[in-house]
């Protein structure tokens, strides 16, 4: 379960920086039709990394107490993506809004992952 849980969180980080770069695009103007699909794609993996993380947890798998505390803060940015930066109306505006969201989610998810990998 630990490799399905490293291998869904390689996902969820590649997932996260293709949306960070799909949001630098958009700050440029450029109307990318996909981003709101992959900003979900991205959110349901971490959703899945999330109940695979707390799986581990309930078979008594140890891990620090930091990796969780960072792992669950990427909620924070999360949700100012999906409820703030769409409600937006041009694409230039969701960009701008959607960038530091899925930018901050991408660090936050990669320390969780480096801490993952160091203590796993």
């Amino acid at each position: 379960m630990v490799t399905v849980h490293m291998t869904v969180g390689s996902l969820v980080i590649l997932a996260y920086l293709v949306s960070t770069v799909v949001n630098i695009l958009r700050l440029g103007g450029r109307q990318i039709t996909w981003a709101r699909p992959l900003s979900f794609v991205a959110a349901g993996l971490l959703l899945l990394q999330y109940v695979l993380g707390f799986s581990l947890l309930g078979s008594n798998h140890s891990i620090t107490a930091v990796h969780y505390l960072i792992a669950l803060l990427a909620l924070i940015p999360v949700g100012v993506e999906h409820a703030v930066a769409n409600a937006r109306t041009t694409p230039v505006e969701q960009g701008r809004v959607a960038l530091p969201a899925t930018a901050a989610t991408t660090i936050l998810v990669l320390i969780a992952y480096l801490i993952g990998e160091r203590s796993g």
